[in-house]
């Protein structure tokens, strides 16, 4: 595993961590076929937290007022091993507000749209 990978996710970066209690065929955000893995138990979840570039960093960086730069938060996160398993938690726990791997609430709310219209569409045929 690299160190941009997420331990539930392929070496292609297109696949998405699915949850066996995902009720659809799991898909990734471009409509493929995901890797479906099980998720951590409830204690681990944030295990990830102790390799993280960002422990030890003014947590305001990561929560900036509105339209405020996101520049530095982002860099931060860029390179950080623990990257995509900072992300993929707050894609799972809905989180509203930050930078989390590297990514805005913007950003992150566009790949759960991604992901629900693919899994959408899969229902739908």
């Amino acid at each position: 595993m690299t160190a941009e990978q997420h331990p539930y996710q392929s070496p292609d970066q297109n696949q998405e961590y699915v949850t066996p209690e995902t009720p659809t065929q799991p898909v990734n955000a471009l409509g493929g076929a995901a890797i479906v893995g099980s998720r951590p138990d409830e204690e681990d979840d944030r295990i990830w937290q102790d390799g993280a570039n960002c422990l030890g960093v003014d947590p305001n960086l990561f929560f900036p007022e509105r339209g405020a730069s996101t520049r530095e938060a982002k860099e931060v996160c860029r390179g950080c091993v623990v990257r995509m398993d900072c992300l993929e938690y707050a894609l799972v726990n809905g989180e509203k507000f930050g930078i989390w791997g590297g990514l805005s609430e913007r950003e992150r709310r566009r790949i759960r749209r991604q992901r629900s219209q693919a899994a959408h569409r899969i229902v739908s045929t």
